[in-house]
């Protein structure tokens, strides 16, 4: 999936998390890759290596597919004479906050790809939360897409799943902090805990259970 986002109307938003330069960028790329259903489908074997292991390795392939998809649109970009700094499909710069340098989620949801849901992740209406991101920020005068109106609703079965119960159930607002939504140390004391017991791992229930993205009948 594709779309570009206006980045104008968050500019102070971008600078807070991401400095001066990369709040520069009047446009961001949004690419994104859905990740294997075969294997999202058994995520609600939550303790099984196999299944655990299967997902990590997915998680870690199309975080490199993407890169490598950024990086090759950036270049086609720099050849017609215009900026491009593409962002990590998945880079922490910030250990405390447990923050990348820009929100891949705020611009897909800019460009019309989808909306954030109660998980904090991007759910758009064909995959739900079952993709991953990367992005380019760019100079290029391309025409942008418009935000995607949240869907969740009523739904909590994000809320209710997760074992630390890190969401707050929340719906997205801008105008407040991530901690208003969800609480990242939870998570991520939870994994590293699971890590110590299964190895390098990813936990997923979140994304497993939204009724967006899985077959129907």
């Amino acid at each position: 999936m594709f779309g570009v986002a206006d980045l104008t109307s968050v500019r102070g938003f971008v600078k807070a998390q991401g400095g001066e330069y990369v709040s520069s960028f009047p446009r961001a790329i949004s690419l994104g890759m859905r990740l294997l259903d075969s294997v999202v489908d058994e995520l609600y074997h939550h303790d099984d290596i196999v299944t655990l292991a299967t997902y990590r390795g997915l998680y870690t392939a199309v975080n490199a597919a993407l890169d490598r998809a950024a990086l090759m649109l950036g270049k086609r970009i720099q050849d017609f004479g215009f900026k491009a700094y593409p962002i990590q499909a998945s880079q922490i710069v910030d250990p405390l906050k447990l923050e990348g340098v820009f929100s891949h989620k705020l611009a897909a949801n800019l460009a019309g790809l989808g909306w954030i849901g109660k998980s904090c992740l991007l759910v758009t209406p064909e995959c739900g939360p079952r993709v991953r991101l990367a992005t380019i920020l760019t100079d290029a005068p391309l025409d942008a897409g418009k935000p995607m109106e949240n869907r969740c609703g009523v739904c909590r079965r994000c809320v209710d799943v997760c074992p630390t119960q890190a969401f707050t159930g929340a719906a997205f607002n801008p105008a407040e902090p991530r901690e208003a939504r969800f609480k990242a140390k939870l998570c991520e004391e939870y994994t590293d805990n699971r890590i110590s017991i299964f190895g390098d791992i990813n936990c997923g229930l979140c994304v497993y259970v939204c009724p967006y993205g899985k077959k129907r009948g």
